[in-house]
Order: C-alpha cells, then structure tokens, then sequence
C-alpha cells in the first residue's frame, strides 16, 4: 500500500462553512427535508469530487467507518463507545498465522472500513456488494430496484425503501440495512466508493416505526429516516471541513521534522483515523518498506502532539493511539 506524499497540494482549498439555513431545525415537512437534503448533498458531493490530496479521503473514510461502527453497534443493542471499538482494532495483535482476532467490537469496525473500499465504479458493482454482504441472496434485487426509485423519485426515496426491504426481511439485519443505504447514496450521487454516513443519526425509534407497514403514519416514519440522513450528510461534511484544515496543517508542520521516516510517518496518519506507534509506525511504518524503532515511533508521535497537529486519543500512559482527529 502506498499512502498519499506528504508534500504540500498546489491546488489547496478553503471549505466554506454550511449556510445557516440548511443547519437551521426547520419544519421536518417532506418537501423541506428533500430541499435541506439536497443542498447538503451538492455540496457534500462538491469537496468528494475533488481532485488532488486536499481533501483527506482516506482519513474521511477511515473516520466515519469508526462513528457508523459506534452507531450501528448502538442499533444492534450494544452499549460499546468509541474507544472501546477503537482499541478493539488498532491495539489487538495477530496471532501466529497473521489473522487478527478482534471480536464483535473490532469485527464491527472492520465491516465499516472495509465497507468503504468497495468498488462502486467497477460494472459489477451490485455482485461486488452482494459479494461482500454475503448474508441475503435478495440483496441484488433489493439494489435494482432501489437505484430505479432512485431514478424516478431520487436518492431518499430509494434509501428508505431500501431499510425498508431489508428490515422486512429481518428486523435484526440494521447494519446491512445501513451499508444498503450508503451504496444507494453513492451511487445515486455518482461516486466511486461509500462514504459509511447514513446510519450517523438513525435511531432504533426510526427503523422499528418504518418496518411497521401497518402503522398510522407510516409518511412519516419514511420523512424521519429522510431527516437522519440528512443530519449526517451535515455532519459529513462538517467533518470534512475539519479534517481538511487539520491536514494541511499537518502537512506544512513535515519539513520541520527531523525523525527519518517522518514522512511516510505523516502520509499515515493522513490516511487512518488512529494511529499506534507500536505495530503501526515500528519496526516498519505501515504500508510501507520504511524502517522506525519504537522509540522513534514514540518520540516522533510525542512532536507532533507538541506540534499541536496530532492528539493522543487515549489518555492512557500506555498503549497509546494517535490521531488527526477533529
């Protein structure tokens, strides 16, 4: 694996902020909900589609895999927090045959990252997904018809109707139902890989009312799922915004290193959402040929706190994790 150079983007950007009224708690009305959607979306969409390394992708990625695995963990019944599945993840070592053993709250973080490294561009997108879901054989008919609602009504539509299809089918099935929605999402709008966003603001009020078909009211069960979406296309974007200025900020701190290896070092703390000096940075930094002792490693990670561009996410004096982190 190849991380992204640490050198500074000629063609830097300054994200601008979201306009106060698509922030603004409105009337959840479902022409309301469709128009703050959409603003949210173009822009969100806008910054994806961004060439070049200014906008940290991978880290976005990597980043949001870990809040949908807090939140889809929370959906399934688990009381498990951020840090929990964070250390579940990054800390667990592989055992003598390089298989890593993480349990439900490292297993949960690796569906989300891997999640986001599905080709959605690729023509057999929809056996890829199958493929990787692995769990219904009604997945594929699920897609299809779900990117022709995409079509006909547009991308909400198609999300709701996709939950609403999975949860029928198995009202224990929330993850799936999750991912569905974030390969819907993504192809609708064009892009090439999911971002894990839609299950940020779902609630297990939303998607027990929405599988209810015989409920009063069923418009709006589909108008609350409309409105978590939204929220976490708010959110999504805020994020990006965030971590965007954190690694340039970052970037312009990596000449003044001295560590060798500072620069691959750097490249991955751009590229994943915590970072461990040991396994991760030595005896080689990750994905990479480049040689770093331990003590290296810490000494390095202790800088660039001093530095101010990277955080120690622990708040342990031992096994520690770093990251650029909002």
């Amino acid at each position: 694996m190849t991380y992204q150079s640490t050198a500074i983007s000629k063609d830097q950007i300054t994200l601008p902020n979201l306009p106060g009224w698509v922030t603004s708690r409105s009337a959840e009305t479902p022409q309301n909900v469709a128009f703050l959607s959409g603003a949210a979306f173009a822009m969100l969409d806008m910054i994806l589609h961004q060439s070049g390394d200014s906008i940290p992708k991978a880290l976005l990625a990597n980043t949001l895999a870990l809040k949908a695995a807090v939140a889809t963990s929370k959906l399934e019944g688990r009381l498990s927090q951020e840090a929990d599945i964070r250390d579940a993840y990054h800390l667990t070592p592989p055992d003598k045959d390089g298989v890593r053993h993480w349990g439900p709250d490292g297993d949960v973080l690796d569906y989300w990252r891997r999640a986001g490294r599905l080709r959605l561009g690729d023509k057999n997108w929809i056996d890829i997904v199958a493929a990787f879901a692995n769990c219904d054989d009604r997945i594929a008919e699920w897609l299809e018809a779900a990117m022709t609602t995409s079509i006909l009504f547009g991308p909400m539509a198609s999300a709701v109707e996709i939950v609403r299809n999975v949860l029928e089918a198995d009202d224990r099935a929330e993850r799936l139902a999750c991912l569905l929605q974030d390969v819907v999402i993504a192809k609708s709008l064009g892009w090439d890989r999911l971002y894990p966003l839609t299950a940020l603001h779902l609630t297990k009020t939303n998607l027990r009312d929405l599988r209810d078909r015989a409920k009063e009211g069923k418009c709006e069960a589909d108008t609350a799922i409309q409105v978590a979406i939204a929220k976490s296309a708010q959110s999504t974007f805020q994020l990006a915004n965030q971590l965007t200025a954190r690694a340039e900020t970052l970037r312009s701190v990596a000449p003044k290193l001295r560590t060798r290896g500072s620069e691959d070092a750097v490249a991955l703390f751009l590229a994943e959402d915590a970072v461990a000096p040991s396994g991760m940075l030595s005896p080689h930094i990750r994905g990479t040929r480049t040689p770093m002792t331990g003590r290296a490693a810490r000494r390095l990670c202790d800088r660039l706190v001093e530095l101010g561009v990277v955080k120690e996410l622990t708040g342990r004096p031992t096994f520690r994790l770093y990251g650029v982190c909002p």
